[in-house]
């Protein structure tokens, strides 16, 4: 089933635009325009939930899934994994742009793959920062919103959870080797580099601003909704699998320690969460709105209680009515098993499809209701082939 088909009853949303600024240069339709990281890119869209024994139940879009040229025939910035499912696509007669890119920080990066931040880098050769983009696009666009997710890469997670992994496999239940007290992973975390850190959000919020101002906005002419980031895995009590042995990362693909899953939760998370807060407020943007996900998919974490892979949940598809509800809405944390699938190392620890539609279903609130809020699931099922969930 494509997503064309799950997501076919978007225009009975009731989708109303806000009242357009005579100060903003578009017209036409609406645009919302998503930018930052792979929180927000679509990473791990592809998959709705997990399974050991086949790729087939949770493939939900196929090989194509991150193909985002003009063509649908490939990626416009290899790696950046902008998904058909990302939260950019509103519908209901709101345009959609996915700018974000899997692996970005607040400035480019142009190692091994090209990785646009929140800059208006341009070196010629038509490799463009997200700043740049934006500003481009919206010069002959209506950009009404712009959604961002950015800092968690500046904070290194990525790093950050193959550490914490690599203590859990390599040191014995009577004996761990806990990350959140390793010095790599704690110099994250000091108070220089939060500072560090906050300093590069609230240059990447004013860049964003400024963009929108160079294509001839007025800053009453748009809005800009900053995310935060969503726990992915549960606090120590909340896993399905005890921490002895390897089960948690070889079936649950989950490989933290309790005392590092209660750290991630209450600390790091929190601390990274907190430092985008702040930089909004030491933006000085007077058009923002902060979108408050870090309980969104309380229930729906990787290894969490109530939830499993399909075969531990008697399911076969993701097509079946209840897998939205049973299975899991965060990917694998997935290391040398990726050889020989579908799989990229690179989804580990992301919102899946599931969560990607709920993300959407926010975003539209957001949109609607021209205003922030904190996302929570609420209810089961899907409505109009989105998860329920509500703006508080």
């Amino acid at each position: 089933m494509s997503a064309a088909v799950l997501l076919l009853s978007l225009t009975g949303l009731g989708l109303v635009a806000p009242p357009a600024h005579a100060d903003g240069p578009g017209s036409g339709t609406p645009y919302v325009v998503t930018v930052g990281d792979s929180y927000i890119s679509g990473e791990a869209g592809r998959w709705a939930g997990s399974s050991n024994e086949s790729e087939a139940p949770a493939d939900a879009l196929g090989t194509t899934a991150y193909y985002d040229d003009a063509s649908h025939t490939a990626e416009m910035i290899p790696r950046c994994h902008r998904s058909q499912s990302a939260e950019a696509y509103l519908g209901g007669g709101v345009g959609g742009l996915n700018l974000a890119c899997s692996g970005a920080r607040t400035t480019t990066g142009t190692g091994e793959y090209f990785k646009p931040g929140l800059d208006f880098y341009d070196d010629g050769a038509g490799h463009l920062g997200q700043a740049k983009l934006l500003q481009q696009f919206a010069a002959n666009h209506n950009v009404k919103q712009v959604v961002v997710s950015i800092g968690g890469n500046d904070f290194n997670f990525a790093s950050i959870v193959t550490k914490c992994v690599q203590d859990f496999l390599l040191s014995p239940s009577w004996n761990p080797d806990y990350c959140k007290d390793d010095s790599s992973v704690v110099a994250n975390f000091t108070s220089t580099n939060i500072a560090a850190v906050r300093a590069k959000i609230v240059t990447a919020f004013q860049n964003l601003r400024t963009a929108m101002r160079n294509a001839g906005y007025g800053d009453t002419s748009w809005n800009l909704v900053v995310q935060t980031y969503p726990s992915p895995i549960p606090a120590a009590t909340g896993f399905r699998y005890g921490q002895s042995g390897y089960t948690r990362q070889s079936t649950g693909g989950c490989g933290f320690w309790n005392a590092d899953a209660d750290w991630a939760n209450s600390t790091a998370l929190v601390t990274i969460n907190n430092t985008v807060r702040d930089a909004i407020g030491r933006s000085g943007l007077s058009n923002t709105r902060l979108l408050e996900l870090q309980s969104a998919f309380n229930g729906r974490r990787l290894c969490e209680k109530g939830v499993g892979l399909y075969e531990e949940v008697g399911l076969t598809s993701w097509k079946q009515s209840t897998a939205v509800d049973k299975t899991e809405w965060i990917n694998q944390i997935r290391t040398v098993t990726t050889v020989g699938s579908d799989y990229y190392i690179q989804e580990s620890l992301h919102p899946n499809y599931w969560a990607q539609l709920a993300l959407r279903n926010c975003v539209r609130q957001t949109y609607t209701q021209n205003r922030g809020g904190t996302c929570a699931i609420a209810g089961t099922g899907l409505v109009n082939g989105e998860p329920r969930m509500s703006l508080g």
